[in-house]
């Protein structure tokens, strides 16, 4: 909400929130708002556009679908829904009512990643055979919801995950993916099919048509030395280009272009990127933009994170 009133793209007229100290907080940056104590039914009379949704992800397919119906541009939060069926209902809303849709896919919106997708597409690496990615959050989520399935949907996969699937799929321009599969661990267990507990650590692998094939590792609270671990390194016949953070930070990336041993830096901090994915559906919302295919890619996601988890 910071960002999109920094910007300039919107105005913040009516805040939702049942927790009492984050609706305070929001109000100290809009007192022009009014306020709820929860997310009650819109109220009539407010010439509202649109709707940023940062709910818990069990609500994110109702709320959306409602305010999508009631003629409302959305934002929401990753991941979009907790499954690819949740997904696809919010996006032929989206569709039906002729609605900007977007969702917090924040990644691919670094500095990092759009120079890292230019050397892919340009054919600067030649063909993409590997692509590994990680994220390791050194803490993990600090609301209990995060660790209910029916809530959150998955642990850590669909957490953190959904943003390197996100890179992954968006780099490479959406090709088809096949052969997934998962292993999921809960404080070093393994789990089974359908597990009771999201998991805390996932291992994962696909194939992107034509052959590329990718792997994958997350997880919550892991003793990695540092902050965060976040990479996604894309590897070609002609070279490689990653995108890694730096000294553990959740915020600050650089994209470097690999030769053998060297490496060229493409992009780094500082990069203010945070709010970029809000303020351009704010943006297009502002001047009149409808639905927008591109909402399409969001269930591309949620189909693949479906194969992993082992529920397609």
């Amino acid at each position: 909400m910071q960002a999109l009133l920094q910007d300039g793209a919107a105005q913040a007229l009516l805040l939702c929130d049942s927790d009492p100290a984050s609706l305070n907080a929001a109000a100290a940056l809009a007192p022009a708002a009014r306020t709820l104590p929860g997310a009650l039914d819109l109220p009539a009379g407010l010439p509202l556009d649109g709707l940023v949704i940062a709910t818990p992800s069990a609500l994110h397919a109702a709320q959306a679908r409602a305010a999508l119906e009631a003629g409302l541009a959305v934002f929401c939060q990753k991941p979009l829904a907790r499954t690819a069926a949740e997904t696809r209902a919010v996006i032929e809303a989206a569709q039906r009512a002729d609605r900007r849709l977007g969702v917090d896919l924040c990644y691919r919106h670094t500095a990092a990643a759009r120079a890292v997708a230019a050397q892919v597409r340009s054919g600067e690496l030649g063909e993409v055979y590997a692509i590994d990615l990680v994220f390791h959050n050194a803490y993990g989520p600090d609301k209990a919801w995060f660790r209910d399935p029916a809530l959150a949907g998955g642990g850590c996969l669909i957490d953190l995950g959904t943003h390197l699937v996100d890179l992954a799929l968006w780099v490479m321009d959406f090709p088809v993916a096949d052969e997934a599969s998962a292993r999921l661990y809960a404080q070093g267990r393994r789990l089974g099919p359908a597990p009771d507990e999201v998991e805390d650590h996932a291992l994962a692998q696909f194939t992107l048509a034509p052959g590329t094939s990718v792997r994958l590792a997350c997880s919550w609270n892991l003793s990695a030395g540092r902050d965060a671990v976040i990479e996604a390194h894309f590897h070609g016949t002609r070279g490689s280009a990653r995108m890694t953070n730096v000294d553990g930070s959740f915020y600050d990336f650089v994209a470097e272009r690999c030769h053998g041993t060297r490496a060229e830096r493409l992009a780094g901090p500082p990069d203010d990127w945070g709010g970029r994915a809000a303020v351009q559906w704010a943006r297009a919302v502002a001047t009149g933009g409808r639905f927008d295919a591109e909402a399409w890619q969001a269930l591309r996601v949620a189909e693949l994170l479906d194969q992993l988890y082992g529920r397609a």
